[in-house]
């Protein structure tokens, strides 16, 4: 369990400080380009990937409260899981993904509190009067964006001639990275063990 936290705890860490870096220091929609198919660019999310979102106060209660249980029961679960013979790798992973979890929870619950709104302003944190949202209301952070393939499709190409293309359109975090990291080499390399 030890490599388990160890990699949670390092990668909320980095998520979060990257994260209070970026609603400290940009306004909403700002970006920098650092390469043509590498972008930091900051949108914040609602709800869930892809910026599906249950309805309304009570749906993004429902939301947050659901990934504190989910979480609780994750490491309940690990840790009848996990023998002293678990390979390195599937702990890493499993830190991974449960680190992941972690930092998204901590922006949907504690971030509407402590940061002022991000639109058309660079947010402070622990602004007097409180934040811009509720316990458990608020937004998660995001700022990775990879376009790396921009482009117009060939008019010739039929329904979607002439249209323009971008792939790997979502803009994602690092939390969100070690979710996808932990289960992709999970279901490459581990599957055995599930």
């Amino acid at each position: 369990m030890k490599k388990i936290f160890t990699t949670a705890c390092l990668l909320v860490i980095i998520d979060q400080v990257l994260k209070i870096w970026i609603k400290t220091n940009f306004y909403l929609g700002e970006e920098i380009k650092v390469f043509e198919w590498f972008i930091i660019h900051f949108t914040e999310n609602n709800g869930m990937a892809f910026g599906f979102e249950f309805g309304g106060f009570h749906g993004k209660t429902i939301l947050t409260i659901s990934r504190i249980i989910i979480i609780f029961i994750a490491v309940k679960y690990l840790n009848g899981l996990i023998t002293k013979t678990s390979p390195s790798g599937l702990l890493i992973c499993l830190g991974l993904i449960l680190g992941g979890a972690i930092g998204n929870v901590i922006d949907s619950t504690f971030y509407g509190l402590i940061f002022e709104e991000s639109y058309n302003n660079i947010s402070s944190i622990f602004v007097d009067g409180g934040g811009y949202a509720p316990l458990l209301h608020g937004k998660v952070v995001d700022m990775f964006y990879f376009p790396i393939i921009n482009c117009h499709l060939p008019l010739w190409l039929p329904f979607w001639g002439g249209e323009h293309f971008i792939f790997f359109r979502p803009v994602f975090n690092v939390a969100d990275a070690g979710i996808s990291i932990g289960v992709i080499a999970i279901l490459l390399f581990y599957r055995r063990f599930f």
